[in-house]
C-alpha cells in the first residue's frame, strides 16, 4: 500500500513527496498534464528570506544550505524605489527586508531606465537571488523517483474516502490506497480537504499577473537587480534579456487556470512607466497565477487535528520555492521523520492546529 499519497504537482508537492520518500513508499496525482503547471511554472521566483509571516521566515532561512547544494541560485538582488508622498512605504519596506539606503546615482548606474524625475529614494539589498525553478521541480521530481516513488500527471483527484485505518482516492480515474493523503493542491487545497471530510482552513487563492516586455534598447540588463514600487505596487525583473512586470495585485479569486486581467496589468504597467523612462510599446506575453494564503500568512504544515492522517503542505502564498527545503522538512518531522531543527514556536505557527 502506498504509505504517502501525494496530491498536487507544484513545488510544494514534489518537495514533500521527496523528503517523506525515506520514511515510506510516495506516489503523487498531479491533474495538469505536466508538473508545476498552474502557480509554481508562473512564478517570478526570488530567494529573499526576509519576505513573509515570521515563522515563514524561519523555514526560508533554513532553506538556503539545501538551495545552494542544489545549484539553482544565481546572483540578482533587490532594489525598492519611491517617489514623493511614498516615504512611509519606503521605511517600512526597508525595515521589513532590512535594505541597505542607496544614493539615486548608484541606483540610477545600476538601473539605467529609472527617471530621475520620479525616483527620490532607493535602497537595496545584494542578498536576494534568482531561483531556477524548472531544475528544483525536476529536481524533487528525480528524488521521489530515485527512492522508489511513483508520479502520476493527468490523474486529477475526484474522489476521497475514508475506509477503515486508510484513505481510497479516485484520481485519474483510478481508485488508489493510500495510509496518508499530503494535502499540496495549492488554490485547491481546502476543496480537497472539504472532499476528504475535513473542514477547510480558509486558503485564499489571490491573482498575481505578469507581462514579458521586450528588453530595453541598447541596454544590457542581465545583471540589473529586482526592483519593486515602495509598498510593492509593482515590481519588474530581468529575464532572459526581457523585463517581466508585474502590478504586484493580490485579487480574491476562486481556484482555477488563472490569465492576466488587462486592466490590472494596464493599471500595473502605468504604475511601472511612471517610475522609468521606458516606453511600454507592446507586451510579448502575459499570464498570471494564483497565490494562495492561509489566513494569517503563514505556511499550513503538518496533520490536521481532526485526522492526524491528512498532512497539510498548504498556503506557500508565493513562498513555495524559496522555503521549499525547509517546509518539506518541517512536514516530514511532523509524520515521523528527522528533526527539522525548528523550535517548538514555529512548528506551532505552521501547524494546521492553529485554525482549529
Amino acid at each position: 500500500m502506498i504509505e504517502f499519497l501525494v496530491i498536487g504537482g507544484g513545488i510544494a508537492g514534489l518537495s514533500a513527496g521527496a523528503a517523506l520518500a525515506p520514511l515510506g513508499r510516495v506516489m503523487l496525482v498531479e491533474g495538469e498534464d505536466s508538473l508545476g503547471y498552474h502557480c509554481s511554472g508562473r512564478s517570478a521566483a526570488l530567494y529573499e528570506a526576509d519576505y513573509g509571516a515570521p515563522a515563514t521566515v524561519a523555514v526560508a532561512r533554513s532553506s538556503l544550505p539545501a538551495l545552494q547544494a542544489m545549484g539553482v541560485l544565481s546572483p540578482r538582488g533587490v532594489m525598492i524605489v519611491a517617489g514623493p508622498g511614498e516615504e512611509e512605504a519606503f521605511a517600512k519596506d526597508c525595515a521589513d527586508l532590512l535594505l541597505t539606503p542607496l544614493s539615486l546615482e548608484d541606483a540610477f548606474r545600476r538601473v539605467p531606465i529609472l527617471n530621475p524625475e520620479a525616483v527620490t529614494m532607493a535602497a537595496m539589498t545584494e542578498t536576494a537571488q534568482d531561483i531556477d525553478t524548472e531544475a528544483m521541480l525536476q529536481h524533487y521530481a528525480r528524488q521521489i523517483r530515485a527512492q522508489g516513488g511513483e508520479i502520476r500527471t493527468r490523474a486529477p483527484v475526484t474522489a476521497i474516502q475514508r475506509d477503515g485505518d486508510h484513505w481510497r482516492v479516485e484520481a485519474g480515474g483510478e481508485w488508489l490506497q493510500a495510509r496518508k493523503l499530503v494535502n499540496a493542491a495549492g488554490a485547491w487545497a481546502d476543496r480537497i480537504a472539504v472532499m476528504a471530510g475535513l473542514a477547510p482552513i480558509g486558503i485564499q487563492p489571490l491573482r498575481r499577473s505578469m507581462a514579458q516586455l521586450p528588453g530595453p534598447e541598447g541596454l544590457d540588463c542581465s545583471d540589473w537587480p529586482m526592483v519593486f514600487g515602495a509598498g510593492e505596487s509593482w515590481y519588474m525583473k530581468p529575464q532572459a534579456g526581457k523585463l517581466l512586470v508585474s502590478p504586484a495585485e493580490e485579487d480574491p479569486t476562486e481556484p482555477h487556470d488563472a490569465w492576466a486581467d488587462d486592466m490590472v496589468l494596464a493599471e500595473g504597467l502605468a504604475r511601472f512607466e511612471a517610475m522609468v523612462t521606458y516606453e511600454v510599446t507592446r507586451l510579448e506575453t502575459s499570464w498570471a497565477g494564483l497565490r494562495s494564503f492561509s489566513p494569517d500568512r503563514a505556511l499550513v504544515l503538518g496533520p490536521d487535528p481532526e485526522q492526524p492522517d491528512f498532512l497539510w503542505c498548504a498556503g506557500q502564498g508565493g513562498q513555495g520555492f524559496l522555503a521549499g527545503p525547509g517546509a518539506a522538512a518541517v512536514l516530514a518531522e511532523t509524520a515521523g521523520g528527522p528533526r527539522s531543527g525548528q523550535p517548538a514556536s514555529v512548528l506551532a505557527a505552521l501547524s494546521p492546529a492553529r485554525f482549529r
